[in-house]
């Protein structure tokens, strides 16, 4: 029997370049009828899809999520991550279920995805804003682009033979300079990405910071930073050296001229992600990374 609705509606965003994942999409649908919740999908995944997965077919554009509860995205976190950009522009949350590998920002893997879709049936969630990043590009103080990123925004040379030569600056003071392969700001919960690759902290996600890595630099002083969220980081790239490319959350791509320069603070709009239980950050950290912590004892009894 279908239940009623109650005007409910979800915005499924998928990763169709597997047959795996459009498989679990028709589960997903199948659930979401039978509970009475409309579900649209984006017109360019729609001719991948099968029709008994949807209701409503909308643009992939700002208002794709727009009136939804929550966008469910399936797939890895790049999928989440182009969740994340449709439901930050209509004020909803986003949930991933892993259907890669890592999927550090997914709340459920692919072994969980009834039990995950059950939990959303039944509103047995709850919603934790994330800290985003604002960025803006400049060249000679004319903006060349205003973008955002949940993970981060990166500034990369675009010819792998050569050397991109930056001055890092924080609060409108230098504090090095230095040939790279690139540099980027992240975010805490951009910490556990491309940062982390680079050699970045892992940060909590309930830590407010701006961690600046740099990618491969060739200098004495290349440390990763932890600075103020209300602090301006600012990247310049040297105007007799070569172009460069900014990128955000490795969606948002913006070609950058020598002598350009990019500042990031932290975002005016957070973003919405959906949690299905509670519990620690560390618990997710071991079971994602697979840490071993084999022969832990856990605090001494009094």
């Amino acid at each position: 029997m279908t239940g009623s609705s109650d005007g409910r509606e979800v915005l499924l965003v998928v990763h169709t370049g597997r047959g795996s994942n459009l498989r679990m999409a028709e589960q997903v649908a199948d659930r979401f009828a039978k509970a009475g919740i409309v579900l649209r999908v984006l017109d360019e995944e729609q001719p991948d899809l099968d029709p008994s997965c949807y209701r409503k077919v909308v643009a992939t554009d700002a208002d794709a999520a727009k009136g939804t509860e929550l966008v469910l995205a399936l797939g890895g976190d790049g999928t989440l991550l182009r969740g994340a950009e449709l439901a930050r522009s209509a004020g909803v949350p986003v949930v991933g279920v892993n259907l890669g590998r890592v999927g550090f920002l997914a709340e459920a893997d692919s072994d969980a995805l009834h039990e995950a879709v059950d939990m959303i049936v039944a509103r047995q969630y709850h919603v934790q804003e994330r800290m985003t990043i604002d960025v803006t590009a400049r060249l000679d103080g004319e903006v060349l682009a205003t973008t955002w990123a949940l993970n981060e925004a990166s500034v990369e040379k675009i010819s792998r033979e050569r050397i991109l030569d930056v001055v890092v600056e924080v609060d409108g003071r230098p504090v090095s300079s230095f040939g790279c392969d690139g540099v980027l700001c992240a975010t805490p919960t951009g910490s556990t990405a491309y940062a982390f690759s680079a050699g970045g902290p892992v940060v909590w996600p309930d830590v407010q910071a701006l961690l600046v890595v740099p990618s491969n630099a060739h200098a004495l002083f290349s440390r990763p930073l932890v600075v103020s969220p209300k602090s301006v980081v600012a990247f310049e790239v040297d105007q007799y050296g070569h172009p460069a490319v900014l990128c955000c959350d490795g969606r948002r791509t913006v070609p950058l001229p020598a002598g350009a320069r990019v500042e990031v603070v932290g975002g005016s709009v957070p973003v919405k992600l959906v949690r299905l239980r509670e519990g620690p950050f560390t618990d997710r950290l071991v079971r994602k990374f697979s840490l071993p912590v084999q022969g832990w004892r856990g605090p001494s009894g009094d």
